[in-house]
């Protein structure tokens, strides 16, 4: 299978917001609007282009030239500063074929060369085992639990913490 990691630019608006629409959210950030709309493809769009390779990389996962995911490795800031957190979504279809193992692997890669960071962090919901195995198979290394960190669709889950450094 052909993976690739696509920089996002405006032409794929439309397929940005068939992404977000159509992904499972059961484990998304409340941060990533539903229903995805064009104002908001044009709001990521127009960061992603201010802050790709100076603090951060955003990248499409495209799978046989279909763009089907989304993810990203961004800087933090303060005295967090060489860390960076990652985050991805893959349209449910493409899911359990290892195609997001391979994605995890070529962001982490890019992102330590292009970014000045040594760390990459991932937080993972508890029940989320499958982004736990993805993050697992990249070298992550499980440092923590945050008990009751998150509270999503009225139920409360522990927040896993990973971590993988350069």
């Amino acid at each position: 299978m052909d993976i690739v990691l696509k920089k996002w630019d405006i032409t794929l608006k439309h397929d940005l917001m068939d992404v977000c629409n159509g992904v499972d959210r059961i484990y998304l950030s409340d941060r990533i609007p539903y229903p995805y709309t064009e104002e908001s493809a044009d709001w990521w769009i127009s960061m992603v282009s201010e802050h790709d390779g100076k603090d951060g990389v955003y990248r499409a996962i495209m799978v046989e030239g279909k763009i089907v995911g989304n993810i990203s490795v961004e800087q933090k800031t303060d005295v967090y500063c060489r860390d960076s957190e990652i985050g991805y979504l893959l349209l449910n279809d493409y899911c359990s074929k290892g195609i997001m193992t391979e994605a995890v692997s070529l962001i982490c890669d890019e992102a330590f060369e292009e970014l000045d960071i040594i760390r990459i962090t991932g937080l993972v919901y508890a029940p989320n085992i499958a982004s736990q195995r993805v993050l697992e198979k990249n070298g992550f290394i499980r440092e923590g639990v945050q008990k009751d960190a998150v509270y999503k669709n009225e139920k409360i889950y522990d927040l896993f913490l990973y971590g993988k450094l350069k």
